[in-house]
């Protein structure tokens, strides 16, 4: 029951000092270079197209170059629960390749009844981590909406390995609807994620992991993966001997 319930417009981005935008990262992404040399990016809200033009460069500075180097990623998105649509495309684009363009995603808007189709970009800020190095996604029960989309959409592009726990089954984008003439209002889906690959939805029905464990043993699973992954070629070529 909301009477004085206004539909809230976004409002753009406002001008922010370098060190708050600094403090903001910060806040926001834990990153760090583990043992074997392994990157872990935890996220926790994934940032839209206005607002990554406006912190690239700082991303780059505190986040990306760190990690670039490493042998394989591990991206944590078991507290991710609140993200852009628009920052999807950047995201999936840094694990693959510039060329040929991939068609990531489709999203249907039903209050506009327009179709939206998401791509790959050809030109981003910095390098891209490329195809060949492994990328490992941690989800849990609560990881929600915009880090559902990218986590299906990396699975089913064959590019991350998915390890913990089933997501939420949420939407990538809801409103406040007013019931009739009353103060009502309810939060409903209002548009529809549907993956080019599929052909389905993550939404409702969760993202399943490819491997099933609990949020909390997902980051030393993942790197128990890595690590194996890492060993595979010399135990062959040991074998062929």
């Amino acid at each position: 029951y909301e009477p004085e319930y206004v539909p809230a417009v976004p409002p753009p981005v406002p001008d922010i000092p370098p060190e708050h935008l600094a403090a903001m990262i910060k806040a926001t992404v834990k990153v760090e270079v583990l043992d074997d040399n392994i990157a872990y990016l935890k996220i926790q809200h994934i940032i839209g197209e206005e607002m990554a033009q406006k912190v690239g460069p700082l991303l780059l500075e505190y986040i990306w170059d760190k990690v670039l180097p490493t042998s394989a990623m591990i991206l944590d998105f078991c507290s991710a629960i609140s993200g852009e649509l628009s920052g999807i495309p950047y995201i999936v684009s840094y694990y693959t390749d510039a060329e040929p363009l991939i068609h990531i995603d489709s999203v249907y808007d039903r209050p506009s009844d327009i179709t939206t189709e998401l791509w790959s970009m050809p030109t981003l800020l910095g390098k891209r981590y490329g195809t060949s190095k492994p990328l490992i996604i941690l989800t849990s029960k609560n990881t929600l909406g915009v880090a559902e989309d990218v986590s299906y959409c990396l699975k089913n592009l064959k590019r991350a390995t998915i390890v913990g726990e089933k997501t939420a089954g949420g939407t990538v984008k809801t409103e406040k609807i007013k019931v009739g003439d009353t103060d009502l209002y309810v939060s409903v889906p209002v548009a529809k994620s549907v993956n080019p690959i599929t052909g389905k939805s993550w939404e409702i029905n969760g993202v399943a992991p490819d491997v099933e464990v609990t949020a909390e043993d997902a980051l030393d699973t993942a790197i128990a993966i890595i690590k194996l992954r890492a060993e595979i070629p010399g135990l062959v070529q040991a074998a062929a001997i």
